[in-house]
């Protein structure tokens, strides 16, 4: 029997991770508190509140429903389900593209009912009138470490370090090799120097890993620079923790979540102006510099790395900073907000 509860359904129509995923999974479980929401689609937690993709066309009649899309191809299935097999539910597609969007996405985004972006500048790319609603992150699950060299410990992580650390695929996209390319600079003169990458390496990225290896191992710093590969999601936390800095060299980003998750950890963050960074990083909480430029990219790390009463007293200011405008409750408030407007007769 169908749940007359559901008020809104955040469909995730991919299987593999994503950024997209990411959000719907950390946010369903603090909107399910305010308001009746499921989400539906593959690869989703199964502590999730869910409803079966099969079991969208017999949805009940007696109520309007938010459909809340975040991918073209939700924006259509929620079209499919208004116009074609006649369900009751109102449209809201978030924008996180820092881009001009495609004709199809044009369409699709001006047959929806409301639109949110998740920054102004997403906002400034989107052709009809948006809501801005910024991503917030869990300062409960990111947090400082009560012992930071005991966590380090725990990890095999040098004690007396500076620790920087780069989480998120191992592709050219999110500026790996920049950073590597600075690590070249910095570490050989720098022993006290250390740096961590965790994520994935697709097949498609492989020659690209093989190749920012060769060159840490040419410049004689590879067992300073390591590269840890995908890890449970607690211990992509736990690392969080143990860093000094977190460099986020990005070419392009939609929005960019791991800035704010780091800062939430009480670190300082040095990042490229792409997606919303611009928007998340204060002069007391980071250095933004030019995307793809290594060379600015150095020397701002090293700004930092040789300024340590800097380095360690801005972990306080990061994390009070996203206290006061990142917090994940916010922003599943501000979307249940926009979720009742559209649900108001």
């Amino acid at each position: 029997m169908q749940n007359p509860a559901i008020e809104v359904i955040a469909p995730n129509l991919k299987r593999r991770l994503s950024g997209v995923t990411a959000t719907v999974v950390r946010l369903i479980p603090v909107q399910a508190a305010m308001i009746g929401i499921v989400t539906t689609g593959p690869g989703l937690p199964p502590d999730l509140p869910h409803i079966p993709l099969a079991r969208l066309p017999f949805l009940r009649r007696d109520r309007w429903r938010v459909w809340h899309a975040r991918r073209n191809t939700e924006m259509v299935l929620g079209l499919v389900l208004r116009h074609i097999l006649r369900r009751k539910v109102r449209l809201l597609f978030t924008s996180a593209a820092q881009r001009h969007h495609k004709a199809l996405t044009r369409w699709l985004i001006g047959r929806m009912d409301r639109v949110v972006a998740t920054s102004d500048r997403a906002k400034s790319y989107v052709q009809v009138p948006a809501t801005v609603v910024m991503h917030g992150v869990d300062t409960q699950v990111f947090h400082p470490a009560p012992d930071r060299a005991a966590l380090r410990l725990q990890l095999s992580l040098p004690q007396q370090a500076v620790i920087l650390g780069c989480f998120g695929r191992i592709r050219a996209q999110k500026g790996v090799d920049l950073l590597v390319e600075a690590a070249c600079t910095l570490l050989p003169s720098r022993p006290h120097l250390h740096v961590i990458f965790t994520g994935r390496v697709t097949d498609d990225n492989r020659a690209f890993h093989t190749a920012q290896l060769a060159r840490l191992t040419a410049a004689g710093i590879a067992d300073r620079v390591r590269f840890l590969g995908e890890l449970p999601w607690a211990d992509v936390v736990r690392h969080y923790q143990a860093l000094d800095l977190f460099v986020a060299p990005a070419r392009w980003e939609g929005f960019g979540l791991t800035p704010l998750e780091a800062m939430a950890c009480g670190v300082p963050v040095v990042a490229s102006r792409v997606g919303a960074f611009e928007a998340l990083i204060t002069p007391q909480t980071g250095t933004l510099v030019a995307p793809d430029d290594a060379a600015k990219l150095t020397q701002a790390l090293a700004a930092w790395v040789d300024d340590p009463a800097h380095l360690a007293g801005a972990g306080p200011a990061a994390r009070a900073h996203v206290l006061a405008h990142h917090r994940i409750e916010d922003e599943a408030r501000a979307l249940v907000n926009i979720y009742r407007e559209m649900l108001a007769p």
